[in-house]
C-alpha cells in the first residue's frame, strides 16, 4: 500500500521545487553552468537522463527522463511500499569537530543539547545569530571521536565564516574540519531504503537495531571511509550515506541496480518535504525568523530542559524569558489548504475578510500525494489557531484558505521494535 492512500495526521515534524520542471524552474537564477560545481555523479546523473539545472553553486538533476520520471513519478515512487528514492546531496556540507571541548562550543552556536548526547546519537538543530534568527538548520550526530555535522549546501560557507567568529571568541579546544567535495554524500529514502541499504553494509550490520536520528561511521559496498545516517527530507524511514568522492559513482550504482530504487531530483526532493512539512532554508527559514516564530521550539527541548533553562546560545533573550519559557512573538508558521489553486511563494495572506494582510506564504505545491494544493507559510499570531478561515490572493483573486496542522501526509520515521 502507498502511504498516499493513507489520511494526513498530526505529527511532529520538521527539516527541497514543485510539481513540474517548469514550474521548479522559476526558483532559479541564471547562473553560467562555468561557475558551478559538478558533484562526484555528474556524469552518471547525465546517463540517467538528469535534467541538469543550478542548485546552491551546484549542477543537479531537477527530475529524470524516462519510463519513472518526472516530478510526480518520482515523489509516488518515494511513498510507495517497497520503493526507494535516491538523491544526491552532494552539495550539503559536512564538518566534522574536533577538541575536547567541542560539545561546549556547539552549544554556543546552535540550540540543542549536544553535550547530552550519546555516542552516535543524533538531532536536528538550529544555528542562530545574536538577534535569535536562524542561520542555517543542522543535523548533528555524535560520532564517538568527533561530532559530525551537515549543513545546508547554499549556506555552508557562512555558516562557517560564523563559526570562526565564533571560535575567536571562545576560550577552549574545539576546532572544524571541512569535509569539502572529497567525501560526497548521497539520500536513499522510502520504505524500501533499508532493503536496499543493506546490500551494501558488512555482515552483521543489523538495521533492525538502528533508530531514527543515528549513524555511525562503517564500510559500504566493502569500501572504507565510509558514513551512514538513519535521517532524512521526505517524511519516510531512509538514510543520508556518505562517501569517499572517488567511489560515489560506483556506490550509486550498486544502489540503482535493486529494480525498487528510482534515481529523484530536486523536484520531488521539494514536494516530498513540503508534504511531511519540513523547512527549506531560504524560504521557510532565515535569519529574521527564530526558532519560536518558525513552529521549532521543540529543538530545544521541553519546557524545564537543560537547553531552555541554562541557555547560553547566541540570542536566547529574543524569544526565552530567563526560566526558559517561550517569549510571544508576533508571527508563526502554519500549514495552509482549501485553496483551489497552488500558492506560489509570496502569495499574500489576508484574513477571513479578504481586507487585512495578516501574513505570505513561503513554500507551496500541489500534493501528489493528496491532489490538492498545499502550502506553508507565516501569519500574525492571533490568526495562527489551526481552522481559522484566511483568504488567499492568487493571481489577484482572492481565494478561501483554511490553517491547518503540519504535515500535511503522515510521516514514517523508522521506530527500532520494542
Amino acid at each position: 500500500m502507498s502511504l498516499c492512500t493513507l489520511k494526513s495526521t498530526v505529527m511532529p515534524a520538521f527539516r527541497r521545487p514543485q510539481n513540474s520542471s517548469g514550474v521548479f524552474r522559476r526558483g532559479f537564477a541564471a547562473v553560467s553552468s562555468e561557475n558551478l560545481v559538478k558533484t562526484a555523479c555528474y556524469d552518471l546523473h547525465q546517463e540517467l537522463g538528469g535534467d541538469m539545472v543550478p542548485f546552491a553553486g551546484y549542477e543537479l538533476p531537477v527530475l529524470y527522463k524516462g519510463e519513472n520520471g518526472g516530478v510526480m513519478k518520482e515523489h509516488l515512487w518515494c511513498r510507495s511500499e517497497g520503493k526507494a528514492s535516491l538523491f544526491d546531496v552532494s552539495h550539503m556540507g559536512q564538518i566534522r569537530w574536533h577538541g575536547k571541548d567541542r560539545a561546549s562550543f556547539l552549544e554556543k552556536v546552535v540550540v540543542g543539547d549536544i553535550q547530552g548526547l550519546a555516542a552516535g546519537s543524533g538531532l536536528l538543530s538550529l544555528i542562530t545569530n545574536e538577534k535569535g534568527g536562524i542561520i542555517d538548520d543542522t543535523v548533528i550526530t555524535n560520532a564517538g571521536d568527533y561530532i559530525y555535522m551537515v549543513v545546508n549546501g547554499a549556506t555552508k560557507f557562512g555558516d562557517m565564516q560564523h563559526f570562526e567568529e565564533q571560535l575567536a571568541e571562545f576560550d577552549g579546544d574545539a576546532s572544524f574540519e571541512y569535509l569539502e567535495d572529497s567525501m560526497q554524500l548521497l539520500a536513499i529514502q522510502g520504505p524500501g531504503a533499508s532493503a536496499a541499504v543493506a546490500k551494501l553494509l558488512p555482515d552483521g550490520f543489523d538495521l533492525t537495531k538502528m533508530a531514527f536520528m543515528t549513524g555511525t561511521d562503517t564500510t559500504l559496498d566493502g569500501i572504507a571511509g565510509c558514513r551512514i545516517t538513519r535521517c532524512g527530507y521526505t517524511g519516510e524511514d531512509g538514510f543520508e550515506i556518505a562517501m569517499p568522492a572517488e567511489h560515489a559513482v560506483s556506490i550509486a550504482s550498486k544502489l540503482i541496480e535493486d529494480p525498487n530504487v528510482n534515481p529523484t531530483g530536486l523536484g520531488a526532493r521539494d514536494s516530498l518535504r513540503l508534504e511531511a512539512g519540513l523547512c527549506l532554508y531560504g524560504h521557510d527559514l532565515n535569519e529574521a525568523i527564530n526558532p519560536v516564530m518558525g513552529a521549532l521550539a521543540w529543538t530545544l527541548g521541553g519546557p524545564k530542559s537543560r537547553r531552555r533553562m541554562e541557555q547560553g546560545f547566541l540570542g536566547a533573550e529574543h524569544f526565552l524569558t530567563s526560566e526558559g519559557k517561550l517569549k510571544k512573538q508576533e508571527e508563526k508558521r502554519v500549514g495552509i489548504m482549501g485553496m483551489k489553486a497552488p500558492a506560489r511563494e509570496h502569495t499574500e495572506i489576508y484574513d477571513a475578510t479578504g481586507e487585512k494582510l495578516i501574513g505570505r506564504i513561503t513554500s507551496g505545491t500541489f500534493s501528489p500525494c493528496l491532489k490538492v494544493p498545499i502550502a506553508m507559510g507565516y501569519v500574525s499570531t492571533p490568526n495562527a489557531k489551526f481552522d481559522t478561515d484566511v483568504m488567499l490572493k492568487i493571481r489577484n483573486k482572492m481565494q478561501p484558505a483554511k490553517v491547518t496542522k503540519m504535515p500535511f501526509v503522515e510521516t514514517r520515521y523508522y521506530r527500532v521494535p520494542e
